[in-house]
């Protein structure tokens, strides 16, 4: 189980989880410090590390909507948050599955923040109210690239299996 931390509107961009500003910012391991820089509570809540891993954004329709940067995945992904959210945008969902940040397609999902939630494989389940949603299963490979880490790690362990 884990929190909602911040429950989103419907189109959140990719400007943004991560400013178009800090764009000569591309490091992984520097991405983390802009997430949501201009949300500027909740960035500075991020930085400080007030939630724990596994803690999980609540987005409304078409999250991630706007430019393909990568970098609004990989800042999330540095905050190792997962995103539950009623649609995805094609090119956020296909980031997020390539650097493994953990997204999950709940079209009904209902969750405000500081409520609990439980992701199983095809269900979330909001512990706080005691309500259930389904989810959209992604396919087999698409998941198991996400679960992996991303497709380096996805694609080095199946190199490994074979060597």
């Amino acid at each position: 189980m884990s929190k909602v931390i911040i429950k989103l509107e419907n189109d959140i961009s990719t400007d943004d989880i991560y400013p178009g500003r800090f764009m000569a910012t591309v490091l992984p391991t520097e991405t983390p410090q802009f997430a949501f820089f201009d949300r500027t509570e909740f960035n500075a809540q991020l930085k400080a590390k007030a939630f724990p891993a596994g803690s999980i954004i609540v987005g409304g329709e078409n999250f991630g909507c706007g430019s393909s940067r990568e970098q609004a995945c990989s800042t999330l992904k540095g905050h190792e948050v997962a995103v539950v959210a009623k649609s995805i945008s094609r090119i956020f969902l296909q980031n997020s599955i390539n650097l493994g940040l953990q997204v999950v397609i709940c079209p009904t999902v209902e969750a405000s923040e500081g409520d609990e939630l439980e992701i199983t494989a095809d269900q979330v389940l909001n512990r706080t109210t005691g309500r259930t949603f389904e989810q959209v299963k992604l396919p087999a490979a698409r998941k198991g690239i996400m679960d992996a880490g991303g497709l380096i790690p996805y694609t080095r362990a199946r190199l490994m299996a074979k060597a």
